[in-house]
């Protein structure tokens, strides 16, 4: 399974084992995570925040990313003219 993830720290800290002592509330998330890693269950991607759809729907993002984005998630402007 492919993940994506627009933050290269939290891909760095789940592939390097050492990075653990940077973290406090993710101990056992991250174990979690390293074994299935491992075990190539799972593989982190990185994506450009850009191109990275959920982010209009939980961080402000430039107009040119807002649009684009609506536009891939089928939605449309209902007051937009016709």
């Amino acid at each position: 399974m492919d993940l994506y993830c627009d933050n290269k720290a939290a891909i760095a800290i789940a592939h390097n084992p050492v990075q653990h002592d940077r973290t406090k509330h993710v101990e056992v998330d991250r174990h979690f995570v390293k074994e299935k890693l491992d075990a190539e269950i799972i593989s982190f991607l990185f994506i450009s925040s850009e191109y990275q759809l959920a982010d209009v729907l939980t961080k402000v993002v430039s107009t040119t990313v807002l649009l684009n984005s609506l536009g891939k998630l089928g939605i449309c402007d209902i007051f937009a003219p016709s």
